[in-house]
């Protein structure tokens, strides 16, 4: 009698690598067949992001970027990347039931709607094994000192609790895949199998010039290259910058999209500080990622709390919706020009820098007394890097409903254009000036204003 064959399905999300992806390790060690799937990411949340492009130009481009180079290191191990485009619920309930799909591998990140698609999965089939494991977080659950449900109230409390637990080692890529079942049909089609995710056409010119190239190789470039230099011996004093190549890491972006783990970076930050030198700054590299890491877990602890207006401390704030001020604060054309310029960065090459961020929410929160919700939705569009636990995690900070124990926060703009651009270069080069003098072209019984009033 024919031993059992097991048919699995690894679907990928924001693990866009092979090298320290203990999701896939597994599904390797445990297939007999497996199909590589990807689906398009859909918006965080609906309520605020319907009017607006679910992904921006730059964005998009770095994904497909990355999505190409995953699907060449797949084709190495005798495997291809599945894009379709239907909807996941419907593709993989299909795949189920037409090839004896018995497990469905994915990495356990924050992501509201794949969540639903599995529970909903797992309800239509009993019998399907859903495996999850976690890869986009430097401490496992179980190492955690607390229960999820006990997550610190706020990150000091969350750093000294966990930063001296030993970081799990990478491991490996595996050497070799399970094939696709026999004679499935999905390979005969170049519509939706690997297809050129290169393709820019479309694309302005500025964006297929981007500096930042997605995938696992760059990535891993671009952390050697920074710690090749003597970068992260100056981290804490450059790292406000709020333009420039190597003020910061600017590792975000291939860690947002998986094509880097953060272990991979800490790994390497470990390295460097054997070798090189270790200091105040290389400890602040260290303390941006356990920023990073305590609103993944913040993310998972709360849920759908992390969209709400109110996030997780149940108070509504005292803001509105202005669509002319909205729309002044995308284009970069408010009344205040540090706003503008980062705004303009941003649309511009899909990234901001960390400092930029905080001044743009805060602006978008007290100056314009904009929901909070908006502003993250437009990030999510547009930021290469995007990321959904510490976008909307920091936006809730910010806007005085998160982890804050400070409520909220709001930065004197004039003080920090004197702190971070006292000449005003990264005002000029990013066109910060050309905004407008005024936030509302109309008044509250929506009549224009005029010369007169």
């Amino acid at each position: 009698m024919e031993a059992t064959k097991n048919s699995g399905i690894y679907w990928f999300s924001k693990d866009l690598r092979l090298n320290d992806n203990p999701g896939l390790t597994a599904a390797a060690d445990k297939l007999d067949e497996m199909l590589c799937i990807y689906f398009f990411p859909r918006n965080s949340i609906q309520s605020t992001n319907n009017f607006l492009p679910h992904i921006g130009s730059q964005r998009l481009n770095f994904l497909h970027q990355s999505l190409t180079a995953l699907d060449h290191s797949l084709q190495r191990l005798g495997q291809r990347l599945w894009v379709p485009e239907d909807d996941p619920k419907k593709v993989i309930a299909d795949l189920v039931r037409n090839y004896q799909i018995s497990h469905l591998f994915c990495s356990d990140d924050i992501d509201p709607y794949r969540q639903a698609v599995c529970l909903a999965l797992q309800d239509e089939f009993p019998q399907l094994n859903i495996v999850t494991v976690g890869d986009n977080r430097l401490y496992t659950e179980a190492s955690l000192p607390f229960a999820i449900s006990e997550l610190p109230s706020s990150f000091s409390k969350f750093r000294r609790k966990v930063e001296g637990i030993d970081v799990q080692n990478s491991v490996p890529a595996p050497l070799l895949l399970a094939p696709p079942p026999d004679k499935f049909p999905g390979f005969s089609s170049p519509d939706v199998i690997s297809r050129d995710f290169t393709q820019t056409s479309e694309l302005p010119p500025s964006v297929a010039a981007s500096l930042f190239q997605g995938g696992e190789l760059e990535g891993g470039k671009h952390l050697e290259n920074y710690f090749r230099g003597e970068y992260a011996t100056t981290y804490k004093q450059t790292r406000n910058h709020l333009d420039g190549t190597v003020e910061s890491t600017q590792l975000s972006p291939w860690l947002a999209n998986g094509c880097l783990s953060v272990r991979q970076v800490i790994s390497r930050l470990r390295q460097y500080e054997q070798e090189v030198t270790s200091n105040e700054s290389t400890y602040w590299i260290f303390f941006e990622l356990l920023w990073r890491e305590y609103f993944q877990w913040y993310a998972k602890r709360y849920g759908s709390q992390l969209f709400a207006l109110s996030g997780i401390n149940g108070t509504v704030p005292t803001t509105s919706f202005y669509a002319e001020r909205f729309n002044k604060w995308c284009r970069g054309t408010t009344p205040f020009p540090i706003v503008n310029a980062c705004m303009r960065q941003l649309n511009k090459t899909g990234y901001m820098s960390n400092r930029g961020r905080q001044l743009v929410a805060s602006c978008f929160v007290n100056e314009l007394e904009l929901d909070w919700r908006y502003g993250a939705s437009y990030l999510e569009q547009q930021l290469i890097d995007f990321d959904v636990a510490s976008n909307w995690g920091n936006w809730q900070y910010l806007a005085g409903v998160g982890a804050d124990p400070r409520g909220k926060r709001h930065f004197n703009l004039d003080k920090q254009t004197q702190l971070y651009d006292p000449e005003h270069s990264f005002i000029h080069r990013w066109q910060g000036f050309q905004g407008s003098g005024q936030l509302d072209s109309v008044d509250a019984a929506d009549w224009p204003i005029t010369q007169a009033r």
